[in-house]
């Protein structure tokens, strides 16, 4: 069973998320936590907005942080996928090199 954690938890992980500082693990947690309650993600959107509008303020840069939170949800969402693939890639890897070892070991005794 998932655990579940209290928003203030989760909040206090919003500095990390924008830090791009959180493990997998914790990414996801917050990621759909975020997804699932509309006052976490108002929270974080306001901290993502003041954060990045201060950041194109200093740079002189062009104001569309809407389309940038979308954006880096949306990248972040893709880093779980990539790490989900990698994570299967490398078992199923395993799975063959342990399988290759099984049958050399199986031909070297019978063969």
């Amino acid at each position: 069973m998932k655990k579940q954690y209290s928003c203030k938890e989760i909040e206090k992980l919003f500095p990390k998320l924008l830090n791009k500082e959180l493990d997998i693990h914790s990414l996801q947690i917050v990621l759909d936590h975020i997804e699932n309650c509309p006052e976490c993600k108002e929270e974080f959107s306001i901290q993502y907005l003041v954060r990045e509008g201060i950041s194109i303020l200093e740079n002189g840069g062009n104001f569309d942080l809407q389309n940038g939170l979308e954006t880096f949800l949306l990248q972040s969402r893709r880093k779980i996928k990539r790490a989900r693939v990698f994570t299967f890639l490398t078992y199923f890897l395993e799975f063959v090199a342990l399988l290759t070892v099984i049958i050399i070991l199986f031909m070297v005794v019978f063969y």
